[in-house]
């Protein structure tokens, strides 16, 4: 990789802000992202072929997403033409069809169109680029936070290469910050720059502007350098990045429920406390938790459904941060209970064959027969009291419709309760096979 001192030469005015003067002035010098730009690697070997296709840049804020696309245009030639789908609508997607058309028939130049944001613009916004997509009026680069799975629409997904971009790590965020106070004349510890690579949390943009945070507060207090200390006098620690509606929201409790089934509770602890220092609703990690207690341990340990909606009931009598110790209690006791999915499972196999199979009737002998009309139809006839029979159970008996095999839905695992569970039911089931007299 170039070294930092490269990367990073001022190309905005002196009144810019930090991270637009410090805008990488070629695709070599992006910080990051060597899964896309190293040797070999997809946008490198695009950039070495010469031929650049549409694609979408998938990522957090502040990893390079509209740099990228900016350095991609320029390293081709291209015209840019840059939409904001927060600002843009039908009127402004015709002015950048027009001007793309008008820099290839005048000028003979490529376009690239840039969208950022691309989430938000509408099913009809989106498939307005496709004709120009097809017929290669522009390389269309779309820029979105959002899963394009969910966000883009099909059509014009499958015209388009998507493209993850990663949040940058310490070691970049580290390169980022000291060019950054090199640039503003302020030296800084090493400590101190640690401190403001871990306050950016992965977001290149705000480290920068991090930097400029603290340079400021140096300059009015005269100083020319800032240690620890003083940056956590002047910084304010961003919230974590999460989005409550949003990718990383479902990434982050996917990774808590995973944690659960995997019975780690460090894991779990974890996921739980980014997930409730991001800003989630403690009543829903308390709604997930239900949930988990039924999916992932059922009847292996019946207390954790009970443990679960008692810890609930918790929280919503103390609240934060008193009532997330009793939210932690449950989450370590889900994680270290015997786990089953068999209710689940057996519960999902029952509902697709109900949904498909035709509407059996009950059998008489299980309906009941409050009126004598009923009775004279046979309602409730031949039917066994399970409580007169020897053990409580009615051996040989079935409880289906008629004519309709057991389907052996529910497999009870050798795991915790379910264990006996499984030995109670093998006995019952042995017992249906033994002859009997008539009843």
């Amino acid at each position: 990789m170039t070294e930092a001192r490269d990367l990073f030469t001022p190309t905005g005015e002196a009144s810019a802000p930090l991270a637009e003067r410090l805008r990488p002035r070629r695709v070599e010098d992006v910080v990051g992202q060597r899964h896309l730009l190293g040797e070999g690697r997809p946008l490198a070997v695009a950039l070495e072929s010469g031929r650049l296709h549409s694609m979408i840049l998938w990522g957090p804020p502040g990893v390079g997403k509209t740099t990228l696309a900016r350095l991609l245009a320029q390293a081709f030639g291209a015209e840019f033409i840059a939409l904001s789908a927060v600002l843009a609508g039908v009127k402004e997607i015709r002015e950048a069809v027009d001007r793309a058309r008008l820099a290839r028939e005048a000028h003979g130049r490529a376009t690239i169109l840039f969208v950022d944001e691309v989430h938000r613009f509408n099913k009809t916004q989106q498939d307005a680029f496709l004709p120009h997509v097809e017929s290669g009026l522009f390389t269309f680069i779309g820029a979105t936070t959002e899963n394009p799975s969910f966000e883009v629409n099909g059509a014009l997904l499958s015209r388009a290469q998507v493209y993850v971009l990663e949040p940058l790590g310490l070691e970049d965020l580290d390169r980022l910050v000291a060019r950054g106070f090199e640039a503003e004349g302020i030296d800084v510890t090493e400590e101190a720059r640690g401190r403001v690579a871990e306050y950016a949390d992965g977001d290149g943009r705000r480290a920068l502007n991090l930097v400029e945070q603290v340079a400021t507060a140096a300059r009015a207090a005269a100083r020319r350098g800032a240690d620890a200390p003083f940056v956590e006098g002047v910084v304010t620690r961003a919230g974590r990045r999460f989005d409550k509606g949003g990718e990383n929201f479902y990434d982050q409790i996917s990774a808590l429920h995973k944690s659960v089934r995997g019975s780690d509770p460090d894991a779990a602890l974890y996921w739980m406390a980014r997930m409730l220092d991001g800003g989630a609703d403690p009543r829903y990690l308390a709604r997930r938790m239900v949930r988990m207690a039924s999916e992932d341990v059922g009847l292996a340990d019946p207390r954790a459904l009970e443990i679960a909606t008692r810890a609930a009931e918790v929280y919503e009598r103390l609240g934060s941060p008193e009532g997330e110790l009793a939210l932690a209690e449950c989450v370590v006791y889900l994680a270290v209970a015997p786990k089953s999915n068999a209710v689940y499972v057996a519960w999902g196999e029952a509902r697709r064959f109900v949904s498909t199979d035709a509407s059996r009737p009950v059998p008489l002998r299980l309906r009941n027969a409050p009126t004598r009309l009923m009775k004279e139809l046979g309602y409730g006839k031949d039917y066994r009291y399970a409580h007169d029979e020897e053990g409580g159970y009615a051996a040989g008996e079935s409880y289906l419709p008629d004519g309709m095999q057991p389907p052996g839905w529910y497999r009870p695992t050798d795991r915790g309760l379910e264990a006996k569970i499984r030995d109670k039911l093998a006995w019952l089931r042995s017992r249906d096979k033994e002859p009997r007299g008539d009843s």
